[in-house]
């Protein structure tokens, strides 16, 4: 059992994302003692009773003090708000991280609340199933995967160091980055995806009837995949897009210009423009499998 690393930490949000991590804090030995600042009553109940945390409340005041870790992981839309909650109970020295998948909104969000003498690391572990509650947490989510720390410019170079020991030690492989620099990447390899998920099930569902029961009983393994990502958390998604406009409208805008122009080499009958496309694309599905992220 390793030496923990913090005595208490508070998750704020104990959802598929703060449920694995707190599950991965207790296998690996690393937090004495769990508590979950959860706004449903129901999430709460089920945190305690599995023995994801050992305490669950809706109260700050309870939940924040005595705690060494912070780890926000609410929706993106939330964090404002949870920011100013907290804020009050925090100690000098707590570090606090957010596991969002944006980086500049979250900051822009939370950073004006954390007071001085609190360190804000803000984090984004790229890990995650289309499951959410805390029922759906498991410790081995992290394992490796990437986790990306986005400090700002003067943050406390031991509270960077702590969490990415913590993270090295729940399985993940952890990459420092600038935060718009992550927006962007984001966009392109989570963002950009879900998008087209939501779209290819979307115009699925507004077929006829008799058609629509027909995508769903012939179903083949691309249509599932594209199933498996739409069936992500709305709320958490609907959030995502709107604070990270920027880079995902310049995405679907270059995403756009390369789907008219396969459309046009289909139209011609351009074989060769196809499978030019196709080759290229291969590799890098070769690559994902190569780096074992697939």
């Amino acid at each position: 059992m390793s030496e923990p690393l913090f005595d208490t930490v508070c998750f704020v949000g104990i959802g598929h994302i703060g449920s694995s991590l707190a599950l991965a804090l207790r296998k690996h030995g690393l937090a004495r003692r769990l508590v979950a600042l959860e706004a449903a009553p129901e999430h709460r109940r089920i945190a305690v009773e599995i023995g994801v945390v050992d305490e669950a409340t809706d109260d700050p005041a309870k939940a924040v003090p005595g705690a060494g870790l912070v780890v926000i992981a609410v929706p993106v839309g939330a964090v404002e708000s949870v920011g100013q909650a907290i804020a009050p109970h925090l100690a000098p020295g707590t570090i606090v991280t957010d596991v969002g998948s944006v980086k500049m909104a979250v900051i822009r969000d939370l950073a004006p609340s954390i007071p001085d003498g609190v360190h804000y690391v803000p984090g984004h572990p790229i890990a995650g199933t289309e499951h959410s509650g805390p029922r759906s947490g498991f410790a081995e989510l992290f394992q490796g995967r990437w986790q990306i720390l986005t400090p700002l410019p003067g943050t406390d170079a031991h509270a960077v160091a702590t969490l990415t020991e913590l993270w090295t030690r729940v399985g993940s492989m952890v990459e420092v980055m600038d935060p718009h620099h992550h927006d962007k990447v984001l966009a392109i390899t989570s963002h950009l995806p879900h998008l087209i998920a939501y779209t290819i099930v979307g115009t699925a569902s507004d077929l006829e009837a008799h058609l629509a029961q027909e995508v769903i009983k012939f179903s083949a393994s691309g249509f599932r995949d594209f199933t498996r990502i739409a069936a992500s958390d709305p709320i958490m998604w609907r959030d995502i897009f709107i604070n990270n406009r920027e880079a995902v409208l310049e995405v679907i805008q270059r995403f756009t210009e390369d789907l008219t122009a396969l459309q046009r080499a289909i139209r011609w009958g351009e074989g060769e423009v196809l499978e030019k496309r196709f080759t290229e694309t291969r590799a890098i599905r070769r690559a994902i499998i190569d780096a074992k992220q697939a």
